[in-house]
C-alpha cells in the first residue's frame, strides 16, 4: 500500500529537523536520509509496519509525504503531529538572554509527537546508563537481528530508496533469549526492563491519550523505568514540552553552562528551569540545538562488553 499527500504547515516548519528527534544514532536502521534530502523513517504502528518519507519544499511552504505498508494511512494521518503541528509554544517566555537568542535563532522549531510509546521506550531503555556509542549500537543490533524489513519501494522502483528495518513487536521482544541480548550488547538490567514493558505494551500505548503526569506515572509503574526514561518517551511520543531528562549525563551540565557559565547538577537544573514551566524541555532542547554545552576536553568513555562466557 502506498499513499501520499502534500501538507501545508501553518508556519515555516523545519520538518526534517523535527523528524530527526525520532532518530537513535547515525546508524539507526529505522532511519535514513536519502541523496535528495528526503528523510525516511520506519515505524510499527497500531495498523502494522509502515514507512514514512518526508520531503520539505520550503519555497512552496509545503511538505511532500509518502507512506508505505499496512500502517501507511495511520502515518499520513499523524504526520502533522509528528512534525510539530500539535506543539504550541504560546506562553513560552525566554527569561535568560541566552534562551532569548536561541529562540530568535530557532523560532520555527517544535517538538514532534509520534503517538507510539514502545517505539520511543525501547531505545530509551537501551540508552540507560551507558555511552551513546554503546546505546546506539545496541539498538541498531536489536533492529537488524529481530526487526522486520520495512515496507516501501525497491531501489529499482524508486532509485535512492533506503533499506530500513521496523522495530520488533512486543511478542518478538518478549521472546529474545537472554544470551542474544548480551551479544547485542544489552545487559540484563536493561533487557529485563524492555521485556517487562513489552508484557504490558497495550496498556502503555494507551497513555498517548493521557496528560504528561499520568503518562509518566504509568511508565514508571514498570520496574526499571525512572525519571530519565519516562521523560525521553514523553518528549518523543507525546511532544511534551515540559519533560526534562533529569539524570542525563549531559543535560544539566550543558544547560548550566549555557545559562550561567558553569555546569550544574540536577538540583541546579531544576532551579534554573522552574520559571519556565510548562516549557522546561523547550529550554533544554534549544540548548542542544544551539550546541552550547561546555567543551568536551576529556577522552570518550569506552563502551563496555557484555558477551556471554
Amino acid at each position: 500500500m502506498h499513499v501520499s499527500r502534500t501538507w501545508r504547515p501553518g508556519w515555516p516548519c523545519p520538518a526534517t529537523a523535527i523528524l530527526a528527534q525520532q532518530r537513535h544514532g547515525g546508524r539507526d536502521p529505522s532511519y535514513a536520509v536519502a541523496a535528495d534530502g528526503a528523510h525516511w523513517r520506519a515505524f510499527r504502528t497500531p495498523e502494522g509496519p509502515g514507512t514514512l518519507r518526508v520531503a520539505p519544499r520550503p519555497s512552496a511552504g509545503e511538505v511532500d509525504l509518502d507512506a508505505w505498508g499496512p500502517g501507511a494511512a495511520w502515518l499520513l494521518d499523524g504526520a502533522p503531529a509528528l512534525l510539530g503541528a500539535d506543539d504550541d509554544p504560546a506562553g513560552f517566555e525566554p527569561r535568560h538572554a541566552v534562551v532569548a537568542d536561541l529562540w530568535r535563532r530557532f523560532p520555527a522549531w517544535r517538538l514532534g509527537r509520534s503517538r507510539l510509546v514502545l517505539d520511543a521506550l525501547v531505545p530509551a531503555v537501551i540508552e540507560q546508563k551507558v555511552t551513546g556509542q554503546e546505546a546506539f549500537a545496541g539498538y541498531a543490533s536489536l533492529l537488524r537481528r529481530f526487526g522486520d524489513p520495512a515496507p516501501g519501494p525497491t531501489r529499482e522502483e524508486r532509485p535512492g530508496a533506503p533499506v530500513l528495518r521496523v522495530p520488533p513487536d512486543p511478542e518478538r521482544l518478549r521472546s529474545v533469549p537472554s544470551w542474544e541480548w548480551l551479544r547485542m550488547p544489552v545487559d540484563l538490567a536493561r533487557s529485563s526492563t524492555v521485556v517487562r514493558a513489552a508484557r504490558v505494551a497495550d496498556g502503555l500505548e494507551r497513555t498517548v491519550r493521557e496528560p504528561g503526569a499520568a503518562a509518566e506515572a504509568a511508565l514508571r509503574s514498570v520496574r526499571g523505568i525512572g525519571v530519565w526514561t519516562a521523560a525521553e518517551v514523553r518528549r518523543r511520543t507525546l511532544g511534551d514540552p515540559d519533560a526534562v531528562s533529569f539524570g542525563d549525563y549531559h543535560v544539566a551540565k550543558d544547560v548550566g553552562w549555557a545559562l550561567t557559565g558553569e555546569p550544574v547538577d540536577d538540583a541546579g537544573l531544576a532551579e534554573l528551569l522552574e520559571e519556565y514551566r510548562p516549557h522546561r524541555a523547550r529550554v533544554t532542547e534549544l540548548v542542544v540545538l544551539g550546541r552550547l554545552g561546555p567543551p568536551r576536553r576529556g577522552p570518550r568513555m569506552a563502551p563496555r562488553r557484555h558477551l556471554p562466557r
